[in-house]
């Protein structure tokens, strides 16, 4: 995995306030493969409740990673009862590490 522990308790804690429930995080993508270089980041958000505005939940916590990470781009996918399970989903849980 390429973040650092910094980076990772950054992600946790961050998520931690824009939600008010737990959650599981999982980091999928090109940052969890330890021989790539580069890469935005890119985190699958799973919920046990429903989300409501999800599209403004996921900018947010997008937006508030980003600038904590020195302006990293970052991708939020979220996962909730209220929400459409999507391809994604799947490659996020196939190839995903819980942070």
């Amino acid at each position: 995995m390429r973040l650092s522990q910094h980076q990772q308790q950054t992600i946790r804690r961050i998520v931690g306030e824009v939600f008010n429930e737990p959650v599981t995080i999982l980091l999928f993508g090109s940052r969890v493969d330890d021989d790539a270089r580069g890469g935005d980041i890119d985190l699958l958000v799973q919920c046990t409740e429903p989300v409501e505005h999800p599209a403004v939940m996921a900018s947010r916590l997008s937006a508030r990673i980003s600038r904590a990470l020195q302006g990293r781009k970052v991708d939020v996918v979220l996962e909730a009862p209220s929400l459409q399970y999507l391809p994604i989903h799947d490659v996020a849980h196939r190839t995903g590490v819980p942070l």
